[in-house]
């Protein structure tokens, strides 16, 4: 997941298992708004955790993805968009197209979504303020590369050391870096062969393993 506070808008992207423990670790005690990049279990199983930030907006929660992921989480946790069992929907879902724009209590955020490939699937990519955000992907496509240039923050796949099927490997993620020359690039889904101690002192300056609990500002 990543957690993004812009013009005290409290923005989330995706909902991991543990997505509850990184709010309380992490002092997180708003959120307006969530952006799926697919409809996999580790980056949604812990949609339902969020239904508190229902009971303290006194709104149902916007989310934004592609229509692919809208419609399975739709078809999977339906109790979080429809009424069930005596239960409010506590959810409202929001179709993206290439250019959407979040915009809360007269704050807006302004976003670019674009297709990256993950391995059988095609998950979404996003875009804002100069920092790219990929989390799971294998593959960018020509036409979303030019969503990757000059950039101030890349926050980029990388999972393992060797080749993988779904996801970037390093090699992978310090070429993209090469291509598209971000003055920052963030590595993120770090594997257990990749040990952060031994990447800190390996990568260039410009380039920093992530963390659970990682942040910077921009």
């Amino acid at each position: 997941c990543a957690h993004i506070y812009y013009k005290d808008l409290s923005i989330l992207i995706d909902t991991s298992p543990d997505i509850k423990n990184q709010f309380l670790q992490n002092k997180i005690t708003s959120l307006d708004a969530i952006m799926y990049t697919h409809e996999h279990a580790d980056q949604t199983s812990g949609i339902f955790e969020m239904r508190p930030f229902f009971w303290k907006n006194k709104k149902k929660i916007p989310v934004y993805g592609s229509k692919k992921t809208i419609d399975a989480l739709r078809n999977k946790y339906t109790f979080c968009f429809k009424p069930k069992s005596g239960y409010k929907p506590i959810m409202t879902s929001k179709v993206i197209n290439n250019n959407f724009t979040i915009s809360i209590r007269k704050k807006t955020l302004k976003v670019t979504a674009f297709e990256v490939i993950h391995g059988m699937i095609k998950a979404t990519g996003y875009s804002f303020n100069n920092i790219a955000y990929i989390s799971d992907c294998n593959k960018i496509p020509k036409n979303s590369l030019k969503n990757l240039y000059n950039l101030k923050f890349l926050i980029i796949d990388c999972l393992k050391m060797e080749k993988h099927p779904s996801h970037f490997n390093y090699n992978d993620a310090l070429n993209l870096v090469k291509l598209v020359k971000p003055k920052k690039t963030i590595l993120t889904n770090l594997h257990t062969d990749l040990d952060y101690n031994v990447l800190k002192k390996k990568l260039p300056r410009n380039i920093v393993p992530a963390y659970d609990g990682f942040s910077f500002n921009f």
